[in-house]
């Protein structure tokens, strides 16, 4: 018979025997949090290196633009340098009667354009969804046709059927005695509203017929048996579910609404009612390329991009305000 003998345990030491606590436990973390922030760096760069380029950098250079200007000293004989003004370019701005215009034509336009574009848009994308619509892929392909027609394109075309003489439209109302001007004095802004409908409605369609289809239909079905009616299930259950769609086409909607340029530029080849600084946009285009002050120019358009910055930031805060109240 065999024994074995246990090897003795020095005094103090302990009996407890395991691998070693590694110390790679750590260090692996730590490499691959850095291994994550790496790739999330690479992924993001090509987004910074776009907002620096067409951002950043045009700001940058239309704010260092409005505070210089270009003067002849010696009654206009002299070389020509650049001074340093100030913020007499944003005085001459702020203080002059047609960009102020320009800036209340543009509001009116936002108030027409912007309810009628979100709840039109949100009415046929709900009634899409409901199934009331046959040939649904053929609907929304019908709707969203215009928007792939270039702006400069669709504004032709409906300058074409809004001017007398040679418009079938306005030849077949005044068979029925009805005389219109598509740009009068009080037509010219609803005339201009129809164009970017036509133009824009699809997209929106499209967008948020998107966000209905993820829409649990568990919910919906739900409502239907709770007694909800079409009509209801629309108002009270689905558009709630989409308010993040909502005010996402409604922010869009603003700022591509103050930047209203191509419509009318166009319409005013026929239409003495819209003037060369219709809008704020006209009116940096007048500044810069008709008149080529460009410290003037830069300085509106600084002003017109905080209008934006600010009016987005109120649409947000409020919606977003709106949203903790229903939660609490």
């Amino acid at each position: 018979m065999t024994t074995t003998t246990r090897p003795r345990v020095p005094a103090g030491a302990s009996r407890a025997t395991g691998p070693a606590p590694s110390a790679s436990g750590p260090r692996a973390r730590r490499a691959a949090k850095r291994r994550q922030l790496t790739a999330c760096g690479v992924l993001m760069t090509p987004f910074f290196a776009l907002l620096v380029t067409v951002f950043l950098i045009p700001v940058g250079t239309a704010v260092h633009l409005s505070f210089f200007s270009e003067d002849q000293p010696g009654l206009g004989f002299g070389p020509e340098r650049t001074i340093f003004v100030g913020l007499r370019s944003y005085a001459a701005v702020l203080t002059d009667p047609t960009f102020l215009g320009g800036l209340g034509t543009v509001a009116l336009y936002c108030l027409i354009y912007i309810p009628l574009m979100v709840a039109g848009a949100l009415l046929l994308a709900l009634l899409l969804d409901s199934g009331a619509v046959r040939l649904r892929a053929f609907a929304q392909l019908a709707l969203f046709l215009p928007h792939a027609v270039p702006g400069i394109i669709a504004a032709l075309i409906w300058l074409y059927l809004y001017t007398p003489g040679i418009s079938p439209v306005i030849e077949l109302l005044a068979q029925g005695d009805v005389t219109i001007d598509f740009l009068g004095v009080h037509t010219v802004i609803p005339s201009i509203v129809n164009i970017a409908l036509w133009s824009n409605l699809g997209y929106n369609v499209v967008i948020f017929y998107a966000a209905l289809q993820a829409v649990p239909r568990e919910v919906i079905e739900a409502s239907v048996v709770d007694g909800a009616g079409p009509v209801r299930t629309a108002l009270q259950v689905k558009t709630p579910l989409v308010r993040a769609s909502l005010v996402m086409v409604s922010i869009f909607t603003l700022i591509w609404a103050l930047q209203l340029f191509t419509e009318p530029m166009l319409l005013s080849q026929s239409s003495p009612m819209i003037s060369s600084r219709f809008s704020p946009s006209m009116y940096i285009y007048d500044a810069a390329f008709t008149r080529n002050n460009y410290s003037l120019a830069a300085a509106a358009s600084v002003v017109l991009l905080v209008c934006t910055i600010a009016l987005s930031y109120g649409v947000t805060r409020f919606t977003g305000r709106a949203d903790a109240e229903e939660t609490r």
